[in-house]
């Protein structure tokens, strides 16, 4: 089969998975050959060898089960840039992008700002501000060894691996970050008891579920950010969460909040002032 055969005859396994079931065929053929869609259109008419074949069908199969694209590919874009991302590490979404554009307003103003952020997955947050930010000083943190791993290998692919140190850790137990300026988190926030997406399920529960009402973990970093006397505060939290997440607040002394909502005009996150 040539290569247009090729994408016609395994387009037709995923119309029910993706709006765009054609150029995701494309773009795994071209993981397996290591190509870009240039030479493809190019060769468009060109044999595909057969093995070529056989492991494009493996990873057409696991698409068909909801299985995550991203992980297929191992690369996810974020802010206009290519992260790698493995299996059992959460994968980034566009909505995170609204939370680094906060956070760079405000450390732009500040001199050698350091920064904590909590739950770093795949390092799209840190490595973002390390390369938005002159002389900025960061400790990253998560409780996942797989997600701490692959962040160091983005930093390293980004060459700001010397500005952010990375630490295995639950929330701040094992990391001193009394006074820094910043802490920054997508943490889990989602009820125990949600029925996730299929597609989403196979994404690591530790990194989306936040306890039994899902802002648990939302008010414990609050509280341990108010504690370390850090003056900013930025999370995302549940599109239903800002009543509850309000009047916890009540009970600290905060000079200003400010609550933002996304691209599809749902409540996103919030930004604290101590």
């Amino acid at each position: 089969m040539t290569y247009k055969q090729v994408i016609k005859k395994y387009t037709s396994f995923l119309r029910d998975i993706t709006h765009i079931p054609q150029k995701e065929v494309e773009l795994l053929l071209l993981s397996i050959l290591n190509q870009n869609i240039v030479w493809l259109h190019i060769n468009i008419n060109q044999k595909c060898q057969e093995n070529i074949i056989q492991k494009l069908e493996i990873l057409i199969k696991k698409r068909a089960t909801s299985y995550p694209f991203e992980y297929l590919t191992k690369k996810v874009s974020f802010y206009g840039e290519t992260f790698l991302i493995e299996d059992g590490v959460l994968i980034p979404r566009s909505e995170t992008e609204i939370l680094v554009k906060k956070a760079e307003k405000i450390l732009k103003n500040i001199s050698q700002p350091k920064v904590v952020e909590v739950g770093v997955g795949s390092g799209v947050i840190s490595i973002m501000l390390a390369l938005l930010i002159k002389n900025i000083q960061i400790i990253a943190v998560d409780i996942n060894s797989k997600a701490l791993q692959l962040a160091k290998q983005n930093a390293k692919k980004f060459n700001v691996a010397d500005k952010i140190e990375f630490i295995k850790s639950d929330i701040f137990i094992k990391v001193n970050v009394r006074n820094f300026d910043m802490c920054i988190s997508n943490p889990p926030y989602i009820s125990n008891d949600y029925i996730l997406p299929v597609n989403v399920q196979y994404e690591p529960a530790n990194a989306l579920f936040g306890g039994k009402v899902g802002d648990e973990l939302l008010k414990s970093i609050i509280v341990d950010t108010k504690k370390n006397n850090i003056k900013y505060l930025l999370c995302e939290m549940g599109y239903d969460q800002r009543q509850s997440i309000n009047k916890f607040l009540k009970g600290f002394k905060i000079k200003q909040i400010e609550f933002y909502k996304d691209l599809e005009d749902f409540d996103r996150g919030f930004v604290i002032e101590f």
